[in-house]
């Protein structure tokens, strides 16, 4: 399974942007203590941008995430995990 950090490193070299590889930039995870935790951006319901919307675990294991909801900041809710759900 490839990391969410390995995944947001990719996009950013894509884009030209030099990139540190070690995780060592994000706050680690209180809950796991061994994941990083990383930022997650979404959009608003009018568009936005929505920055930091998101945070969550980097160990695949752990699924502990703080998320931002109307001004409401919510812990630990369910992670979908799309690679081993069925598609219809």
């Amino acid at each position: 399974m490839t990391s969410i950090v390995t995944v947001i490193n990719t996009n950013r070299k894509k884009r030209g942007a030099v990139v540190d590889e070690s995780e060592s930039n994000f706050p680690a995870c209180q809950s796991c203590e061994t994941g990083s935790l990383v930022p997650l951006s979404d959009f608003g319901g009018q568009g936005a941008a929505v920055h930091w919307k998101a945070w969550v675990c980097t160990n695949p294991g752990c699924r502990y995430n703080l998320k931002i909801r109307n001004g409401e900041v919510y812990m630990n809710e369910p992670v979908v995990d799309l690679n081993h759900s069925s598609r219809k």
